[in-house]
């Protein structure tokens, strides 16, 4: 069976010592598990940071400031090894929630001093009993609508809080069969190879190519900005028609990190895409501009084809490239 234990149990020993300690105690929550040579990498406007102080001061103190009585509410939890590195190195991955209440300003959002949820999914690599590097994607505007403060457009899918698995399962914390991760990244990699082979140009139905790799009743569970959609068909429609009209010419950069366990998997990259928006995207305008999509995707398998997606993409990121700072327009629109 694989194992990855002693990994599992330094992640989860940080959640339970990080969502228990005081404000000012993060710092050396921190310290306690990283590494001296840390990266963190983190949703603009964050980007890149190297050492605890600076992950606490700069992200988790303010968070938490905002959202009070925080709590993480986890959907899925696995480990496994990188297979972007040749299977050498250990990382684990943890998506879900923070929730709270929202009592406080956090990058000029508004509070609401009601529940709100900010999405979240990280990546966090261990060696030698520390943790190296993170990834930790969040979805920003997701945060923003449920402050009645709309970023963008109307969406081409829908807008909810987002729920884990239909299967409940996604909590791996004992070990699982390494066949069974083996089975969820081929599933992975078959979906992305296939949509390598798009050219643009082909008369396949789009329907027919998304049937290789999913299920009927897949769900796709985009970032605020997109929004979830639900059965091929209507992500046909909702996204996967749309986002390849915008952007015709897209570079695949690679994956930092790929992982799968049991029947979840996912990666993440920096960036991962670098596309030209030419078409216009998520009701926003066309600008001939490129730009860089730094994404998480989280995968549950159901067979041999995958079921459900859950995506992070750093949005804010994106159309500052594009020339548009959304935070800069948050003050200027009005709530809802």
């Amino acid at each position: 069976m694989g194992g990855f234990q002693a990994e599992k149990a330094l992640i989860r020993q940080l959640y339970d010592d990080l969502d228990s300690a005081e404000a000012g105690a993060i710092t050396d929550v921190l310290c306690d598990k990283l590494a001296d040579d840390y990266l963190w990498r983190g949703f603009h406007p964050f980007n890149e940071l190297t050492n605890a102080r600076e992950v606490a001061e700069q992200f988790w103190q303010p968070l938490r400031n905002a959202l009070t009585h925080m709590q993480r509410r986890q959907d899925i939890f696995i480990a496994g090894r990188n297979k972007n590195d040749g299977f050498a190195s250990t990382w684990v991955a943890s998506m879900g929630h923070l929730m709270g209440l929202f009592d406080a300003p956090w990058l000029g959002i508004p509070p609401t001093r009601k529940m709100a949820f900010l999405r979240y999914c990280e990546f966090n690599k261990v060696e030698g009993g520390k943790i190296t590097e993170t990834a930790m994607f969040f979805d920003i505007p997701h945060l923003m609508m449920q402050a009645g403060v709309n970023p963008f457009p109307p969406q081409t899918a829908a807008h909810c809080v987002q729920p884990g698995p239909q299967t409940h399962n996604g909590l791996l914390y004992d070990a699982h069969d390494p066949a069974e991760g083996e089975k969820t990244r081929a599933a992975i990699d078959y979906m992305i190879d296939d949509i390598a082979k798009w050219s643009g140009g082909q008369a396949e139905p789009l329907v027919d190519e998304l049937r290789r790799s999913w299920c009927e009743d897949m769900i796709w569970w985009g970032p605020a900005g997109i929004g979830a959609t639900y059965t091929i068909e209507r992500y046909a429609e909702q996204h996967s028609g749309p986002f390849r009209k915008a952007f015709r010419e897209r570079t695949f950069n690679g994956h930092i990190c790929t992982i799968a366990e049991g029947h979840f998997g996912g990666f993440f990259g920096w960036p991962n895409l670098t596309l030209t928006n030419h078409g216009g995207f998520m009701g926003m305008p066309a600008t001939g501009k490129p730009g860089d999509m730094r994404v998480i995707d989280m995968y549950r398998r159901q067979g041999d084809k995958l079921a459900e997606n859950w995506i992070f993409i750093d949005l804010l990121h994106f159309w500052n490239m594009q020339g548009v700072d959304i935070l800069d327009r948050t003050a200027q629109v009005p709530r809802t």
